[in-house]
């Protein structure tokens, strides 16, 4: 419960300890060919955007307007959120790469 990333089964680069099994001649070579075989990159380039465009343009997490409300005679300012007509962000380039959760090694140990 809780975790998140993908559990695959069959490679498993760290040696005999591991989910994969039974540990072939050479663990450094068995990383290696772990390694050979995912050609995807461990780093992720992009993300996608927490925020909000709405008609004007202007780029937000959160949009509110403000209503008059009269109570009791007396009128009274209060914010109200708008959900509607607001276009997502989009995709964003992040400034500097990370790592992705799912990198299977271990890159410091303290």
């Amino acid at each position: 419960m809780g975790a998140s990333g993908s559990k695959s089964r069959g490679l498993w680069p760290f040696g005999s300890s591991g989910p994969g099994g039974s540990e072939g001649p050479g663990g450094d070579q068995a990383l290696a060919r772990a390694r050979g075989l995912c050609s995807a990159t461990p780093f992720v380039f992009t993300r996608r955007g927490s925020m909000y465009y709405d008609e004007d343009g202007d780029l937000a997490h959160e949009f509110y307007e403000e209503t008059i409300v009269t109570k009791n005679g007396r009128k009274r300012a209060k914010l109200k959120r708008i959900h509607k007509n607001l276009i997502p962000q989009g995709t964003v380039k992040l400034e500097h790469p990370r790592i992705h959760v799912d990198f299977p090694v271990i890159i410091c140990e303290v």
